[in-house]
């Protein structure tokens, strides 16, 4: 949809007691119409159980549509005169009533629009046919919890003191672009489903997200990576620039910045389309690579490797630069992402923390037809590494360390996936890596970093996009899950 021409900002208000589907047609219509978007809460709740202002205001915020979350404490009209919105959206149900909006916006030329599209959820009967405690939709692992002896104020402190931390990412960046289309319907020349594109948005991805995430839950970080020389690469300088990240971006003129674009309708992805080049950087942009991140790692408490396969960190790279980090005493957390490439998760030998999938293990093995009982710790053995944790999907993750005392030599628990309902899959595997690898790096034993990890990954997929996951927003659900297991 095209932005009305003389539209700058956008206004829409309400309680948002529940977020549903009604909201984000609602939200998205309403971003369409310009440029800015401002979204007034209603700060009064009808009793206890429901979320306060500040738990909604940070729901919003999160589905990363909005360019400010306020609350209305000065009411309504006021906000309104403060913020001076050339456009108000409402609900079509309040078109033909009387809209206290209409006089306001008025005295500058404003107007109100009543969405388009229909909504079949109400909230007031979500709400009350709701089996669900209060403002959450992570799945309870009290036992999980009980058994590892996970003290809540224990974890909070973890995420408390991320902020101690100086972090190093080395890896591959990616941009992510989603294109939000409507779905016209099936072509009668050819079996191909038509689609017109409706609005597109773009967000750092692969090591810079993870680099994002780092900043954003507190910590001082670095960020190392190849780009091309391209407009991808500029969005990529601007995005780490936005983040507080500090980057050692070396441009490589052979390839583009990778740039990964999903085609979405209806709340899911269609197809992905990827601008991109996998051949390994040449000897000297290697060396570079190496060179520079050395120069960081003497002054960094964690170093995470954090590899997509699209060349940025060769075999020589990578060994030469976990040696590095192991001799400066540092902690070294390694992924590497075999999707729609081949990767091996192998050279990343001696690592204190991996975090592969579990057709990652699997690929570094060689082994397809073991169980993940063998798979496991035979992974922990072929890399001499110490803890791992395996993801599985919409199964969660398994857990193992080497433990000498334990039978076997090894100690491991499964935990769940803590979202069940995942709104975008994509990022949930960067969360458990740097969330996992800070509190491991302060001291958490695996299972506490494991829940953390967790956590993290519930809320990056409860949003589309990748979108830094804030300390604020870790703590909240920390919180909130706290104060769900006391009314349990």
């Amino acid at each position: 949809m095209k932005k009305i021409t003389k539209y700058t900002r956008v206004f829409v208000s309400g309680n948002f007691y529940l977020l549903h589907p009604g909201h984000i047609r609602f939200l998205n219509f309403a971003s369409e119409l310009g440029d800015e978007l401002i979204i007034g809460v209603d700060p009064s709740i009808p009793s206890d159980e429901f979320p306060c202002a500040e738990e909604r205001i940070e729901a919003l915020e999160s589905l990363g549509i909005a360019s400010s979350v306020v609350s209305l404490d000065d009411g309504l009209e006021a906000t309104i005169k403060q913020f001076k919105p050339m456009v108000v959206v409402k609900g079509k149900e309040y078109a033909g009533r009387f809209n206290v909006e209409e006089a306001i916006v008025a005295q500058w030329g404003g107007k109100v629009v009543f969405s388009s599209g229909e909504s079949t959820y109400f909230e007031e009967h979500l709400i009350a046919n709701s089996k669900r405690k209060r403002g959450s939709s992570i799945v309870r692992v009290d036992d999980y919890l009980k058994r590892h002896k996970c003290d809540m104020d224990r974890l909070e402190s973890f995420v408390d003191r991320f902020s101690e931390l100086k972090v190093l990412i080395i890896g591959d960046t990616i941009i992510d672009e989603y294109v939000e289309c409507d779905v016209l319907g099936m072509s009668r020349e050819d079996p191909t489903i038509v689609v017109s594109p409706r609005k597109s948005r773009k967000f750092l991805g692969g090591a810079g997200i993870v680099a994002a995430h780092a900043s954003a839950l507190g910590a001082t970080v670095r960020f190392t990576s190849l780009i091309g020389d391209d407009d991808a690469g500029v969005f990529a300088s601007s995005q780490l620039a936005d983040f507080q990240v500090s980057p050692d971006l070396v441009v490589d003129e052979s390839r583009p910045t990778t740039l990964k674009v999903r085609y979405r309708a209806d709340g899911r992805t269609m197809f992905r389309v990827s601008h991109l080049r996998q051949h390994e950087a040449s000897p000297k942009l290697q060396a570079q690579l190496i060179e520079i991140a050395a120069s960081r790692i003497s002054n960094s408490d964690l170093v995470v490797f954090s590899d997509f396969n699209y060349g940025c960190l060769p075999t020589p790279v990578s060994s030469k630069l976990v040696a590095v980090a192991k001799r400066a005493g540092a902690f070294v957390a390694a992924d590497s992402q075999s999707s729609s490439q081949v990767g091996d998760i192998s050279r990343f030998y001696g690592a204190d923390l991996v975090t592969p999938t579990e057709y990652e293990a699997r690929l570094a093995l060689r082994d397809q037809l073991s169980g993940l009982s063998i798979i496991a710790p035979s992974l922990l053995q072929h890399l001499d590494a110490s803890r791992a944790l395996v993801t599985l999907g919409k199964s969660g993750l398994l857990a193992i360390e080497v433990d000498q005392e334990a039978l076997g030599g090894y100690r491991s628990d499964s935990l769940p996936a803590l979202n069940q309902v995942p709104v975008d899959v994509a990022g949930a595997g960067d969360s458990v890596l740097v969330v996992s690898a800070m509190a491991l790096k302060l001291g958490a034993n695996l299972y506490e970093a494991a829940f953390l990890g967790s956590l993290a990954a519930a809320i990056q997929t409860s949003r589309v996009g990748n979108i830094p996951i804030r300390r604020i927003e870790l703590l909240a659900s920390l919180q909130t899950y706290l104060r769900e297991r006391e009314l349990a």
